[in-house]
């Protein structure tokens, strides 16, 4: 699967531009100065932990993948992750534009089928709602009962508590009623697959059966997963460390730049809250999740504009830039290898 080189262009120039605007705003000297307090070995520190987050997730696609009976290594699972991150993090929409491409690579690399490997990035990717979603209740509940709440907590609030409402429900609707939508999703699709081949060439465009079959494949797949509690629960927990060590990345960058005094529970609601901002048009949200990092520090910590855009230059250093690298690397050798 090739990727539109164009778009990613247009993408990254995109991002390039928004946190070219966000530097300017906050004062590129201000931003510098806060730099500046960060030492090596601490920056160094939270790469590691970027690199653990990548491990932990990578460990959850390892026991979804055995849950439909795909073996794959620990040093494999971790690859396959890092590569599927780095699809997400150089296309728009996060992984609504990555997810088709690590289906490809996962069964290339296990010899499995698409659409099992379609099947388990996309239930890890859900896992991955389940926890963050738990981690900011839990954190904007312990600091609203803790601290006074302006306006933008309360608006935060208001966000936290609507993803965490229509996210279950959408996957229970999608799931409750899986043939309506299995049949609507193939007879929508078949027309504009047909466009689609009329348009790229060598592109040959499956039938309305076809289409029912494979996306019966992937449901099927999807209900192996559920149905294998162990792995589930397996996948679960390493999901969660994940977040706990995005969490940490965090809050031992703000610790780097400005030793000051803040609530830690405000970590657990500006790493899941500001990542959701990946779901854009940017790649890999860059950017847009830097500016919503900026937003959620400022008002609820004791920071300023140029240390909290610091710390969020820092933190996506350590969880995007570096693992997209890594990543990129990881995707290579599993094609070169395939």
């Amino acid at each position: 699967m090739d990727f539109d080189e164009r778009g990613i262009v247009i993408g990254f120039l995109a991002a390039l531009a928004v946190l070219g605007g966000l530097l300017w705003f906050v004062g590129f000297d201000d931003i510098l100065a806060a730099l500046r307090l960060l030492d090596l070995s601490t920056f160094l520190g939270i790469v590691a932990l970027g690199v653990v987050w990548l491990a932990s997730w990578g460990l959850a696609l390892r026991r979804v993948l055995d849950s439909i009976g795909v073996a794959a290594s620990a040093l494999d699972a971790f690859l396959l992750y890092a590569a599927a991150a780095f699809a997400n993090n150089i296309t728009p929409f996060g992984q609504a534009g990555g997810e088709p491409f690590s289906a490809l690579l996962i069964s290339r690399a296990t010899g499995s089928d698409y659409e099992e490997g379609l099947a388990a990035i996309a239930s890890v990717d859900t896992l991955n709602f389940i926890p963050s979603l738990l981690l900011a209740v839990l954190g904007l509940t312990y600091y609203t009962l803790t601290y006074a709440v302006g306006d933008r907590v309360q608006l935060v609030s208001a966000a936290v508590a609507v993803l965490a409402v229509t996210i279950p429900l959408t996957g229970y609707l999608l799931w409750r009623y899986r043939d309506r939508f299995k049949a609507a999703l193939a007879s929508t699709l078949a027309p504009v697959l047909r466009v689609v081949a009329r348009v790229v060439p060598g592109f040959s465009a499956p039938g309305a059966g076809v289409l029912r079959d494979r996306i019966a494949a992937f449901y099927r797949s999807i209900g192996r997963v559920a149905a294998n509690r162990r792995d589930l629960a397996f996948a679960l927990a390493y999901s969660t460390l994940g977040w706990l060590v995005m969490c940490l990345a965090l809050y031992a960058t703000l610790w780097g730049l400005v030793p000051v005094s803040f609530s830690v529970a405000i970590v657990f609601v500006v790493v899941p809250v500001a990542t959701i901002a990946s779901v854009t048009p940017l790649p890999g949200g860059a950017g847009g999740v830097e500016f919503a990092i900026v937003l959620l520090l400022v008002p609820t910590t004791s920071v300023d504009a140029a240390t909290a855009t610091s710390a969020a230059l820092v933190f996506r250093a350590a969880t995007y830039w570096i693992p997209t690298v890594i990543g990129g690397v990881a995707a290579f050798l599993l094609e070169s290898r395939a």
